[in-house]
């Protein structure tokens, strides 16, 4: 269910910053014995200095912005927390301002 809600929590922000006619990709596969969910969009990006930052608990990038769409600034903390709990990795990359975003949860693979 919290992995689920990780999930949901990407989308969500995914689409929040993707304009219209643009795109956001869920994708999974299995790399050695881990899984990883990949979220990525082609939406707003974000700006280098920004980036180690974006799991930090109430970090906003552009705070006017981000008010008028209902955003807490935890989200993406809560997710982090989530993910590591289940002994995973929750990262994120972007080329920069405009150039998209793209999120990677790890976890450890189910035993067969």
């Amino acid at each position: 269910d919290r992995i689920g809600q990780v999930l949901s929590n990407l989308l969500d922000n995914a689409l929040r910053h993707t304009p219209s006619g643009a795109s956001v990709a869920l994708s999974c596969r299995r790399e050695g014995r881990w899984v990883e969910f990949v979220v990525a969009d082609s939406g707003e990006g974000i700006a280098p200095e920004h980036l180690a930052h974006v799991f930090d608990r109430f970090y906003r990038v552009d705070t006017a912005r981000d008010r008028n769409r209902r955003g807490s600034g935890i989200g993406l903390s809560i997710s982090k927390a989530l993910v590591e709990a289940h002994g995973g990795t929750l990262t994120a990359l972007s080329p920069g301002t405009g150039r998209g975003a793209t999120f990677t949860v790890r976890l450890a693979a189910a035993s067969r």
